[in-house]
């Protein structure tokens, strides 16, 4: 990701193409639903990937943040940082994602709280994972099957 040096938020920043926006606006532009966090299955035949409902042990459902942010590719290696990701070519990223979005040149939801003001219409969607998850430290991987998810769409 390139970012300009500034980090003030400009009017409408997420209307940009991701290449423009500062530090601060690429942190501001992640809605917060946790599903990034979500463990994943990947077929490795048809290379199709299967969300579950379990969740990184760091992830907070209450700020739906998480716990160890700035220090999360050290602590779990398989944590992808999306500032430093071909977004293109990462097909896991859920279709509400607004970095995916801006990538295809889409705009936000009308729920996303950069247009709403605020996170309500994005819970109201069932857009957040909070609630609805269930801890990694509950679950062994072998059993990540049984939890296995489906994307509805608003």
């Amino acid at each position: 990701m390139k970012t300009r040096q500034s980090n003030a938020l400009r009017d409408n920043f997420w209307e940009l193409p991701l290449g423009e926006l500062n530090q601060q606006e690429w942190e501001q532009l992640c809605d917060g639903c946790g599903r990034c966090c979500l463990k994943k299955l990947s077929d490795e035949e048809t290379e199709e990937i299967t969300w579950t409902r379990v969740i990184c042990r760091f992830f907070i459902e209450e700020s739906s943040r998480c716990s160890c942010y700035s220090q999360r590719t050290e602590l779990v290696p398989e944590c992808l940082n999306v500032g430093q990701m071909d977004i293109g070519a990462a097909k896991w990223m859920p279709p509400s994602c607004a970095y995916r979005l801006r990538f295809e040149g889409k705009p936000l939801h009308d729920w996303h709280p950069l247009i709403a003001g605020s996170r309500v219409k994005m819970e109201q969607a069932g857009i957040s994972v909070a609630g609805k998850v269930i801890s990694e430290e509950y679950v062994h991987p072998d059993g990540y099957q049984e939890h296995v998810i489906r994307w509805v769409e608003t």
